[in-house]
């Protein structure tokens, strides 16, 4: 399977920045058309992840997030943010790190918030996971018995590579309101 980001590339896009918005409709289409067939994957996947979601005040769905690394590594991803139903504008993620670490992977990533307050945090671009922040596999049942950690729960969806790791790093988000 085709990762779509090679550690060059996520090297790239780590130390010149990207947009977090897409710069024309026709890649905002195609982000929107890949939110959509992220979230109907995961509800596939997991039932109970589409009540998880209904029950959130937002979320932010991340499509593709690339990771590679070798030695040092870095991921990034774009996506949409959603708030009581309604897309308010672009997200995008990034994370550096450092130690053992060899592979790449390309995974699916959905942070659902469980109210406002930290809905906001996300906006003001001020949210930053914490070390008891875990993210959820998403499976069958899965997302029924996932926890809130800081207002915020974390799903991933592996798509494909492989990644082995023994790193530490940070990781950033950033958001863009619709215009």
């Amino acid at each position: 399977m085709k990762l779509g980001f090679s550690l060059a590339t996520v090297v790239a896009m780590l130390l010149l920045g990207c947009n977090t918005a897409p710069r024309d409709e026709a890649k905002r289409a195609e982000l929107a058309s890949n939110v959509q067939n992220t979230l109907a994957a995961m509800r596939a996947d997991d039932p109970s992840f589409d009540e998880f979601l209904k029950k959130s005040y937002g979320y932010a769905v991340f499509p593709t997030v690339g990771r590679a690394g070798l030695g040092i590594g870095g991921a990034y991803g774009r996506g949409e943010v959603w708030e009581q139903g309604k897309m308010i504008g672009f997200a995008d993620i990034t994370q550096a790190t450092i130690g053992l670490q060899a592979g790449g992977q390309a995974f699916s990533q959905v942070l659902a918030f469980e109210n406002k307050d930290a809905l906001d945090r996300f906006i003001n671009n001020s949210y930053q996971p914490t070390a008891q922040a875990t993210a959820v596999a998403l499976k069958s049942g899965a997302a029924a018995n996932a926890k809130y950690t800081d207002g915020v729960a974390i799903f991933t969806h592996v798509k494909g590579g492989l990644m082995a790791e023994a790193a530490i790093g940070g990781q950033r988000f950033r958001f863009t309101p619709l215009r």
